[in-house]
Parts: structure tokens; C-alpha cells; sequence
């Protein structure tokens, strides 16, 4: 017989958790409780909602709720269903889940499109198979799921970057995009300063030049998108950047532009989905995360104004997945020490994963591995389409660069993780907000639920258990601080604070011990989980400030974006307008200042037009601006309008804050975990200032300690130690070896301090046009030739054991600093680092001041 018999048409049930029953492949028993209480709640409140959160937490069976609710959807009215996966990865696990586990057959779709098969692409669109795919898949310029009805988002969490990807450029200073760089970067010069413009292109190569990150205004932006476009459009060729050039070319007014010494970045300030019809034509989107946030964070990531939010399940407020156990070895122990525990331990557990923040740490430890375990090492690549390679053998170490998400290792797969240094920000845009804006309180849960993706990679499910080795600059700090504690969930709260004490002045072959005690998982360890549980039973989990205030505005973000995305200016104006009027705790100020900006952009951009009128306001806007976010230089300007010079207060407080944003990174740097790093550089300053022989080098650091930008150049000519920041320099003239009861100032020494501003001018680098260089001659001698007081007019003078005793009194005030130091971006801690540095007299603009005032030919007694 030829012909095929129809199917027949099969009843489906009423809510999605029924359908589980009637699937005769699965192989899980039943649904958890939790599982079906969240799909009832779906039918009965948001079936036909157009937006739709779901949060489940990690490791509790989320998979099989989004699979259900895709699988009953395409059943019951016969819908085209994509479920969306960050990774290809995470397509084939998901795929391989619906088979084994829950007796669902889905179709996996990943790469390109013109591999698909026939047979695959007919099962998607004639609604016979819901399809498994990549948020790329989805989000790109021309997708083969062109109009499904139903789209839910895996990991919405982790969307970000994915979503925003279409609407982002990225240019690199190197690789592909290097002339691509060059030509922008030679469009944009002039619209930056010198000094923005050499760190731009690399020619400043220091740490916190690294770090730095700024944008251009969007006035300067739009003076020159004509140019830019012709530029970009002209050079960017092959590029894999060319197709969200295509969705940016016209709308660069509405964009944000960031740059780096390594990078510009392109994109506007929320991803404007609203203009991609395979997703916002879709009847439903359903989002589903381990965390959804409060403070709107999903509708930004996502350009949803409105999405309904299923509740957590109940209990699950308390009780988390699985155990870890938290340990941080650089309470106790050095680098050396750690490194050794790190081998250790990997041994004694056979298998175990790390995680890096960057490629070049995650080489330096598969290197490592390699060379002293004798171990073999397993890549993301080599764990894409299969982690059994890996986990069939007995001893073996995955190490992963820049993931966080997405590669689960459950059961006894791994019972080791490692995760060394976790980044804040994944994007400039971010980078920037957190770091100049001072709007950390805007991304406290994006921030902590990346924490928390990184640190469960192991603990998928209830039954699981892994330890977890936390190293690095920032991320031992961030789980640490009692500060940051009392906002995680009360059982990551308890394991923390145990992991703390177990962790602290203990020895190596100690943490071994509790180690293998952990692996065990036997009687001795039961005793140490039941303090665990204590503890939880007694955590309150406190929300994050504002989070109320942040929600309710975010629909007005959204709205600006669509007016900006349209040319309507006017709008855009009102709508920030709108969400200014929401934010008003005192802890969002950097983010208020943003939207002051942008309303002030957008007004400007409306003058422009025919809306003269709002010309004024912009300006009202800038200064508000300005006034809530200080230290930015551009906010200054635009402040005082294009032909208005800023006064001299608002360039010293430019300066100041731009020393306390190099003060940020410094101290972050030598790390907040434990104060070795720190104690031993105050040390290296104060024993260096105390010998004359390596006094200069002492004061280099002495000057990077209080935020300076400080150098030494052994040239013809060249003088001693100079400070910088922004464009003041205090430059030196040391004479910390001479004797004091015979020591004389003569001329050539005078006339050599007397030139410094000269030589610094032509050899420092952005310091051409500094507005103020300041000369002083550090020295224990009170007496000067005639020949030399005519060139000490302008030198200052600091007698050497004064200096000696004002530099023990800023080593003081900046360990006074630390105990309150976070993170970089936190405005109350740079404000009250801009009071402390300025009580010392200690800040670039107060230091210079000073000096000024104390010329050396009125401090030195002239003698024969």
C-alpha cells in the first residue's frame, strides 16, 4: 500500500502537567511538585499573556517545564514552538534530555542554515516538532524561523549579549577588524582628547589604561555619523560584523558608542526587539530563568515593557540544590601555596572543572595541568557536542575560558570546581555604567546571578555535591563580604559563612583533610552539613536596594529607546523625562545621572530640528548630569555648552575624581580577600622612603598608591619621580641622600628642577597640554647659593622629613579607605574618597596648590 494512513487526531489535555503522564517513553517517574504547581499556574494566569516569565531555580527541573509547555502548546493548537538555548551545547543536552529522559522527540537545529535537513525543517514548520535551537538562530538578519507562534528563552538570564548581538558592532584594535579600527578611530579623534585618543589606539599601555573605558557624547556622536557611516560602510568588507552593521547603519543617533584600548563597541542602550518581527510577531514569549530579578532587569535585556511573572514555587525561597562546599585558600595561604593546593586537590578528586575569566589564564592552566599532573585537559570545544569523553575518564581537568553558564556537570560527573576571578561586566556598555556612571545598583542581580550560575556548575540537582575553590581578584571578595552576603538566598548565605570559617587560618593539609572528608560524603561530613543547615534556618535574605523604583520605570527606558530608534526626539525627551521622575533613592544617583544625559541628548537632538525651545532644557539636563556623576569630563562640557570653558573647581574635580577612579582600580587590584598584597606594599613604600637609595622608587609607588599615575625615566637630564593624573603633574627633585648639616642647594641643581616642567611636557606622555606641572625639590637641606634662588621662584620646596611625615599620614588615610572599599563604581565611597584624599592633602589638584605656595627661594637661606 502506498498511501499513508492519516494520524489520527489524539486528545490533548488540559494543562501540561497531565501531558507528562501520557508520554510512554519517559523514563522519569513523575513530575516534582513544584514542577506541576508552576504549569497549572501558567494555564490559569498567563496562558494567553503576551510576555511570560518563569523561575525556577537551578538544578530543579526547569528543562522539563519549558519541554512541557512547548510540547503541550504544539499540541493542543497546533503551533510553530522554538525553544532557544544560549549554546550549541546546550541545544544538543536539551535535545538529549527530551529523548532519554522525558520520551519527547524535538528537532535540534544548530549551525547553518543550509544544513538543515528537509525532513528537519518540514517537522518545525508544520508544527509536528517543536524546534531546539540558538538565541543566534533567532536573532540574526535573515532566520529560517521567520514567524514562530511561540518562542521560549532558556537561560533569559544569560540573554544579553545573545539578543543584543544583532543590534551590536564590535570592532577590535587587532585580528580581522585592525583597519576597520584605524578608520574609525581616525573618524573619532576628533572628537576625543589627546589622551582618550592614545589610550584609544594603545599608545598608553599602564594597568589602569588597561581598565579604562569611556563613550563619546551623542552630540559629538552625531556630528560625525555621516562620516561615520561612509567610514564603516567603506571598510567593514567581510567582516562578521557587517550584518548588525546593517541594523545600526541608519540609526547611529540612537546608539551608544564605547571605547577602549582594545575595542569600540557600537549598540543601543536596549536592544530594540520591537523592530524584529520573528520575535515580537511570536503570540508568546516565555522567558524562563533560574532568577528573574526585580528591578526590571528582564524587560531590559529583552525590550519587553510588559512581562508577566509567574511566582517561585513555594519553599523554594529557602531551600537551594544540592551542596557546595566553599573554599578560599588565599584566606591562609599564599600564591605559591594555593597553586600547590590547587594540584593537590585536583588529584585526589579525579575529575574537576575550571573556570577562568580570560584565555590567557585558562592556557596558563591547562599548561600546568599538562606539565605537573600529568593529566589530560578538555577544552569548551573538546565538551560542545559531548561531555563523555571527559567524563569517562578517571582523572582528567576541563578548563573553560569566559563561560559561566551553560556546561553542567551533575551527579559524581565532577565533584571539584574552580573558579578563578569572575568579571562584572561582560560588555563595554556595562563596563562603563558600573565603572564611570557609578550605576553598580543597576546590575547588583544581573552581577549576582552570574555569581551564582559559575559557582552551581556542579550542583545541578538535589542529590549533588561539589566543592567549589575560589580564587582571584575580585570574585573571593565578592562572596566574602558580609556586605554582599545577606542579599543571597539563605542557603548559599549558610554554605558561604561555612566555607569562610573552614577556610581561614588553617593550613593546606587542613582544607586536604575536610576535602576528602567532603568526597566522602559519610557520617564526619553529615556533622559539618548540619551546621550548614543551622545557619540557613537563621538567614534572611535582604533585597537589593531601589529594585522597587528600578521596575517601575523600566517601561519609560523602553519607550525613550523606540523614540530614538525613530527619530522622535521630542518623545524620547518626555520619556526620560518619565523615568527620572521614578528614580529617586539616593543610592541610584549615577543612574539618574545617566538619564539625565540621555534626556539632555535627546532634547539637544530635538533643538536641532524645529524644537528650539528644548535647547535650554538640555542644557538644565547636562548640569544635572554632571552634578550627579562628577569626574566626567564630558559631562562637564556639555554642562557649560560647546563655547563655555569650565571653571577652574569643576576641573579640579575632574581630577580628583579621575584619581579616585585610578585609586578604585589600584586597590581591586592588590585585592580585598586579605590584606598580604596590600601590608607588603605599604611596607616596600615605607622602607624605601626611609633609604636614600631607593627613595625614588619608593615615591613611584608611593604616588601609584594615592591614585597617581607616577614614573621614573633614568635619561640625560631627566628629573626624579613625577605624578600625574588628568592634567595636573607634580614632578620631583629629590636629594634624599644628602646630609643635612651640609647640605647646599647650588645652581645647577636649581636650574634642573627649575626645567622639569619643560622635559615633562616634551617626554610625559598626554602631559603637552597639562594645565598645571608643578616642580618641587625634596631635600633635608635649608641653605641655597646665591646663583641658585632666581630658579627657585617657581620650584617648591618640601624639607625631607616633612614629606616623610606627610606620606605616612596618606599611607594611614588609604588603609582607612580600604576597610570601606567595595568595588569600583560605588559613588559614596568615591565621594568619601574625594573628601579623605583632599583632607590629607593628598588629591592632584590640593597636593599642587600647596606647593605652590611654598617657592623654595622663601624656605632656603642663602649662603656664600
Amino acid at each position: 500500500m502506498a498511501f499513508k494512513k492519516p494520524s489520527a487526531q489524539v486528545p490533548v489535555p488540559e494543562s501540561p502537567d497531565r501531558l507528562f503522564r501520557d508520554l510512554p517513553r519517559r523514563k522519569h517517574p513523575s513530575l516534582y511538585d513544584h514542577q506541576g504547581q508552576v504549569l497549572r499556574t501558567y494555564v490559569s494566569e498567563a496562558l494567553r499573556a503576551p510576555d511570560v516569565a518563569l523561575q525556577l531555580p537551578t538544578g530543579s527541573g526547569k528543562t522539563l517545564v519549558g519541554l512541557l509547555l512547548a510540547e503541550w502548546r504544539r499540541r493542543k493548537y497546533g503551533e510553530r514552538v522554538v525553544y532557544l538555548c544560549p549554546t550549541r551545547q546546550l541545544v544538543s543536552q536539551v535535545a538529549d534530555e527530551a529523548s532519554d529522559k522525558y520520551g519527547l522527540s524535538v528537532q535540534a537545529f544548530t549551525g547553518s542554515v543550509k544544513n538543515y535537513t528537509p525532513d528537519a525543517k518540514a517537522a518545525y514548520l508544520d508544527g509536528n516538532k517543536v524546534a531546539v535551537t540558538t538565541y543566534s538562530s533567532l536573532f540574526n538578519t535573515n532566520p529560517f524561523f521567520e514567524d514562530p507562534d511561540i518562542i521560549l528563552v532558556d537561560d533569559a538570564h544569560a540573554s544579553e549579549n545573545y539578543i543584543a548581538s544583532q543590534w551590536t558592532v564590535h570592532i577590535s584594535r587587532s585580528g580581522e577588524d585592525q583597519s576597520l579600527f584605524d578608520a574609525v578611530a581616525s573618524v573619532l579623534k576628533s572628537q576625543l582628547s589627546k589622551t582618550s585618543y592614545a589610550r584609544m589606539i594603545g599608545e598608553r599601555d599602564g594597568f589602569d589604561d588597561m581598565t579604562w573605558v569611556d563613550k563619546i557624547p551623542s552630540y559629538k556622536l552625531s556630528e560625525v555619523a555621516q562620516e561615520l557611516q561612509t567610514v564603516i560602510s567603506q571598510n567593514i568588507g567581510r567582516s562578521d560584523q557587517r550584518h548588525a552593521w546593517s541594523m545600526l547603519a541608519d540609526h547611529l543617533t540612537a546608539c551608544q558608542l564605547y571605547i577602549t584600548c582594545s575595542e569600540i563597541m557600537i549598540r543601543p542602550l536596549i536592544p530594540p526587539t520591537w523592530t524584529h518581527h520573528p520575535f515580537v510577531g511570536a503570540k508568546q514569549r516565555i522567558f524562563m530563568s533560574a532568577t528573574l530579578g526585580a528591578g526590571g532587569d528582564l524587560e531590559r535585556l529583552t525590550g519587553r515593557t510588559t512581562i508577566t511573572r509567574l511566582p517561585i514555587p513555594e519553599g523554594w525561597d529557602r531551600q537551594g540544590i544540592g551542596r557546595r562546599f566553599f573554599i578560599f585558600p588565599e584566606r591562609s595561604m599564599g600564591e605559591q601555596e594555593t597553586l600547590d593546593l590547587r594540584r593537590s586537590l585536583m588529584l585526589k578528586a579525579g575529575r574537576s572543572l575550571v573556570l577562568t575569566p580570560t584565555n590567557g589564564a585558562a592556557e596558563n592552566i591547562q599548561e600546568d595541568v599538562k606539565s605537573t599532573l600529568n593529566l589530560p585537559v578538555f577544552t569548551a570545544v573538546d565538551l560542545e557536542s559531548s561531555r563523555s569523553n571527559f567524563i569517562n575518564k578517571a582523572g582528567a581537568v576541563a578548563v573553560i575560558a569566559n563561560r559561566y553558564d551553560g556546561i553542567d556537570f551533575p551527579d559524581n560527573d565532577c565533584r571539584l570546581l574552580f573558579v578563578e576571578g569572575l568579571p562584572r561586566a561582560t560588555n563595554l556598555q556595562e563596563r562603563f555604567l558600573m565603572t564611570r556612571m557609578g550605576a553598580n545598583l543597576l546590575f547588583n542581580e544581573r552581577v549576582q546571578t552570574r555569581v551564582l550560575q559559575a559557582v552551581g556548575r556542579c550542583t545541578r540537582g538535589l542529590n549533588d555535591y561539589s566543592a567549589v575553590v575560589v580564587t582571584g581578584e575580585d570574585l573571593p571578595g565578592y562572596l566574602t563580604d558580609r556586605r554582599r552576603r545577606k542579599h543571597f538566598h539563605p542557603e548559599l548565605q549558610a554554605e558561604l559563612e561555612f566555607g569562610v570559617e573552614q577556610s581561614s587560618e588553617v593550613s593546606a593539609s587542613t582544607i586536604e583533610e575536610n576535602f576528602e572528608i567532603f568526597l566522602e560524603h559519610e557520617s564526619e561530613w553529615e556533622t559539618a552539613n548540619e551546621s550548614i543547615l543551622e545557619t540557613r534556618s537563621n538567614a534572611v535574605q535582604e533585597p537589593f536596594p531601589a529594585m522597587g523604583e528600578l521596575a517601575s520605570v523600566v517601561k519609560h527606558e523602553i519607550v525613550w529607546q523606540q523614540a530614538m530608534w525613530g527619530q522622535d526626539y521630542p518623545k524620547a525627551y518626555e520619556a526620560a523625562r518619565e523615568v527620572l521622575g521614578g528614580l529617586n533613592n539616593h543610592e541610584l544617583r549615577g543612574y539618574r545621572a545617566l538619564w539625565h544625559y540621555l534626556a539632555g541628548s535627546a532634547a539637544e537632538l530635538a533643538s536641532a530640528q524645529k524644537y528650539a525651545d528644548l535647547g535650554m532644557q538640555a542644557k538644565e539636563q547636562f548640569r544635572k548630569a554632571k552634578d550627579a556623576a562628577a569626574g566626567i569630563p564630558w559631562l562637564v562640557e556639555l554642562a557649560h555648552g560647546r563655547d563655555e570653558q569650565p571653571t577652574v573647581d569643576e576641573q579640579n574635580d575632574t581630577v580628583i575624581q579621575l584619581q579616585v577612579e585610578r585609586l578604585e582600580v589600584y586597590l581591586q587590584k592588590l585585592g580585598t580577600v586579605h590584606n598580604r598584597a596590600f601590608t607588603a606594599r605599604e611596607q616596600k613604600i615605607r622602607d624605601g622612603l626611609r633609604d636614600g637609595d631607593s627613595f625614588e622608587q619608593a615615591q613611584v609607588l608611593l604616588g601609584e598608591h594615592l591614585g597617581f599615575s607616577a614614573g621614573k625615566r633614568e635619561a640625560d637630564a631627566s628629573p626624579d619621580p613625577w605624578w600625574q593624573v588628568g592634567d595636573v603633574v607634580i614632578v620631583f627633585e629629590d636629594h634624599a641622600n644628602a646630609d643635612p648639616s651640609t647640605a647646599v642647594i647650588d645652581a645647577t641643581k636649581a636650574r634642573q628642577a627649575a626645567s622639569h616642567p619643560d622635559w615633562v611636557r616634551d617626554h610625559v606622555p598626554n602631559a603637552v597640554d597639562a594645565r598645571i606641572i608643578q616642580p618641587v625639590l625634596v631635600t633635608p637641606s635649608k641653605k641655597a647659593r646665591p646663583g641658585a634662588l632666581p630658579h627657585l621662584v617657581r620650584v617648591a620646596y618640601w624639607e625631607l622629613d616633612e614629606f616623610r611625615a606627610w606620606a605616612e599620614q596618606a599611607l594611614v588615610m588609604i588603609r582607612e579607605l580600604r576597610r570601606s572599599f567595595q568595588e569600583p563604581g560605588n559613588l559614596a565611597w568615591r565621594a568619601e574618597a574625594a573628601t579623605a584624599l583632599a583632607d590629607a592633602v593628598a588629591d592632584a589638584p590640593g597636593l599642587s596648590g600647596w606647593l605652590e605656595k611654598r617657592p623654595a627661594r622663601n624656605h632656603l637661606e642663602e649662603t656664600p
